[in-house]
């Protein structure tokens, strides 16, 4: 088409504006909707949606293939100790995962976890391990075998070793004192005691003895409750303190991993010295035969200066006016002062024309001076 042609002005008055051209559609590209001219409510939803996938990623991005993943591995342990969920996987004291899960299977236990950028070969060995004082724990990997460890077949029982949890045992201790009832167990060693009243004298010594101790234990029952009420009362002290004792511990690797790094640099400067040392001990050796001459000839140099050492300084006092006078004769331009006595010819004493020197043919004295 012929695009339309803009219209003529009047002569002598100013030019018409030009028609704005129209945009043109391109052919099989719709135009897009502006966002303010959508409907808001499936825009909210969609947006809605946007957020709560990006929320489900960011809660599981430890799953992720590039962020997060690592291969998953499970182990059969005798008993769980107090391991739990996203407790620290380590090797050789360096964390590189974490558990994932710990159920019951039968008569053993079940613990997954997940590493990242680390062997496990078909021979590694995983222990419970007690990480501080209040019990926390953590799943330690001894990676061991010539082949990688099947991530579908667990680790065995004969390659997993559970701790025993001292914590665990005093706290069912004290739980099992509580549910004591004194006073029954105190009389039911009395009964024990009457019954046995007419047997031998051993084993009336021996119930008179038993008998004594429930006396005492039940006089001290309330003793006992106040020390296992006490001890309660430590334990949850202890456990209050449970991010001190952490950051002491952390503090604690931190200054022994910087004094192993001082330790490290003071040996290397001795290693360095000592290697110095050897070095030197062999030049000094490779070259004895050169320098012993050498440090003799130098010893007989200072000898023969020394001998002639008032030679030099008479030598050296004698040149001092020799050198003033060079100086004096050199000193006044580019040319040499010089007298040379009895070198006059005779014709010159015939005609009278010169008068010779007094006696001696000395050169006179210019500055006046002797």
């Amino acid at each position: 088409m012929t695009p339309p042609t803009p219209p003529t002005p009047p002569s002598g008055g100013p030019a018409a504006p030009l028609p704005r051209a129209l945009p043109r559609m391109k052919k099989g590209r719709p135009r897009l909707k502006p966002l303010r001219e959508r409907n808001p409510v499936p825009v909210s939803i969609v947006g809605m949606v946007l957020l709560l996938v990006l929320g489900l990623l960011a809660f599981r991005a430890d799953d992720l293939p590039v962020i997060g993943g690592g291969t998953t591995y499970s182990a059969y342990f005798s008993e769980a100790a107090g391991l739990k969920e996203d407790q620290e996987v380590r090797v050789a004291g360096v964390k590189v995962g974490k558990v994932t899960g710990v159920e019951l299977e039968g008569d053993k236990v079940r613990v997954t976890f997940r590493v990242r950028d680390t062997w496990v070969g078909d021979s590694t060995r995983a222990a419970i391990m007690i990480k501080t004082l209040l019990g926390s724990k953590y799943l330690q990997l001894d990676p061991l075998g010539a082949r990688e460890q099947d991530p579908e077949k667990p680790i065995p029982l004969d390659r997993t070793v559970a701790p025993y949890d001292v914590t665990t045992a005093f706290q069912d201790l004290g739980r099992t004192f509580e549910r004591l009832d004194t006073t029954r167990l105190a009389n039911s060693l009395e009964t024990i005691s009457t019954t046995f009243e007419d047997t031998p004298a051993s084993v009336r010594v021996a119930l008179d003895g038993l008998s004594s101790l429930s006396r005492t234990i039940a006089s001290r029952d309330a003793e006992l409750a106040r020390l296992l009420a006490g001890t309660k009362q430590l334990s949850g002290t202890i456990a209050a303190q449970n991010d001190q004792f952490e950051t002491l511990f952390k503090d604690g690797n931190l200054l022994l991993a910087e004094l192993r790094k001082r330790r490290e640099a003071i040996h290397a400067i001795l290693v360095g010295s000592r290697r110095l040392a050897e070095e030197l001990v062999g030049l000094i050796d490779d070259n004895r035969r050169t320098i012993g001459p050498t440090l003799a000839s130098l010893g007989k140099v200072t000898d023969l200066l020394q001998r002639h050492q008032d030679d030099l300084d008479r030598t050296l006092r004698n040149a001092a006016p020799y050198l003033r006078l060079v100086g004096n004769a050199t000193g006044n331009g580019r040319w040499v002062d010089g007298y040379l006595c009895g070198t006059v010819p005779e014709e010159y004493l015939k005609n009278g024309d010169w008068t010779p020197p007094g006696p001696g043919c000395e050169p006179p004295h210019l500055t006046g001076g002797r």
